[in-house]
């Protein structure tokens, strides 16, 4: 399909802001703000992923909070299907909060211990999927078992009594459970061994496949993120450094600091690894509650001038579909 012919997309993030006041003393006056979201834009198609990668604390998550309206933004636009979620009456948003479902990066810790899996999954259908009968009920609940790798009888389980790899089978199963059209996946393999990995992030590409579902992938490896998204958005410090077709990324990376994370992924052949030149950064990643002004990567980029400690860079298009943050593309 032409660019030109590209479908509308099924969520649209318009300069998104999410500010956490810091508050100080007894009378918690408020002494400055966290810019865990710094005004961010991207869209997703339907039926496509996004990843949305980074190192711990920029962001990634808090968007995700954001998208489902569990943070309240400061400031921007997010269009459900052209509405906007932000302003959305409470009624309406609770009908469109079950078309978009999460999935925590611990799904121990997102399961209720004392309800056994089948329980767990029951309880979304009857309360969120419109399912009553008894009959209905359970033959649902089975076939979702079924369809994330679960036998019907592991129904009978508790979490606890489940594997890593199937506890978040069950988590995905609950997702499931709303009929949702989009999906907010927040570092779903990252506690998993790299085995299991593997296995989640094959299911969750045959459920696309099968159900047509939009997913919004967020993580910090690169490496998981290439096997699943079309579109890679990588984020530094509440803001996003670059953003493409992954496949564009693995070719052709322009940010530093987007050059940097893929530097650090193996490679498998051996005498390639060996030639290979790392990129390593100095220093490290700032704190959001002191973060630098301007481009919030000048501390450690090796580009970096006045303009880049002064300006933050907006996110051009430098072609392709190709958008970089960055003063000094052409150096790089």
């Amino acid at each position: 399909m032409s660019r030109e012919m590209k479908k509308e997309p099924i969520l649209k993030v318009e300069h998104l802001k999410m500010y956490f006041p810091l508050t100080k003393g007894f009378m918690k006056k408020t002494g400055g703000v966290v810019k865990a979201v710094d005004d961010i834009s991207f869209s997703v198609e339907k039926g496509k992923t996004l990843g949305i990668v980074g190192e711990s604390g920029c962001g990634k998550t808090t968007t995700g909070k954001c998208i489902l309206q569990i943070n309240k933004p400061t400031e921007g636009k997010i269009l459900y299907e052209g509405q906007d979620l932000i302003t959305m009456d409470r009624s309406h948003l609770k009908d469109c909060r079950r078309d978009i479902q999460m999935i925590f990066q611990d799904p121990f810790g997102s399961l209720d211990p004392r309800q056994k899996a089948f329980s767990i999954i029951r309880e979304v259908l009857v309360e969120e999927g419109g399912y009553h009968g008894a009959d209905e009920v359970k033959n649902k609940v089975n076939e979702l078992l079924v369809k994330v790798g679960l036998s019907e009888e592991m129904g009978e389980r508790y979490p606890h009594e489940m594997s890593g790899g199937q506890r978040q089978r069950l988590g995905i199963a609950r997702a499931l459970a709303c009929d949702p059209k989009i999906i907010i996946c927040d570092e779903p393999v990252s506690a998993l061994d790299v085995s299991i990995q593997a296995q989640i992030i094959n299911l969750f590409k045959e459920l696309q496949r099968e159900m047509g579902l939009t997913y919004i992938f967020v993580a910090h490896d690169l490496a998981v993120v290439r096997h699943i998204a079309d579109v890679i958005a990588v984020m530094y410090l509440g803001r996003i450094m670059e953003m493409m077709e992954a496949v564009e990324l693995y070719k052709n990376p322009m940010h530093p600091y987007s050059q940097a994370l893929l530097s650090a992924i193996p490679i498998v052949d051996y005498y390639e690894e060996q030639k290979r030149e790392r990129i390593l950064l100095k220093g490290e990643v700032p704190s959001p509650i002191h973060a630098p002004s301007g481009c919030p990567f000048h501390p450690r980029c090796p580009y970096a001038s006045e303009k880049c400690r002064t300006t933050p860079p907006d996110l051009k298009d430098v072609g392709n579909g190709h958008y970089v943050a960055c003063y000094h593309v052409d150096k790089n």
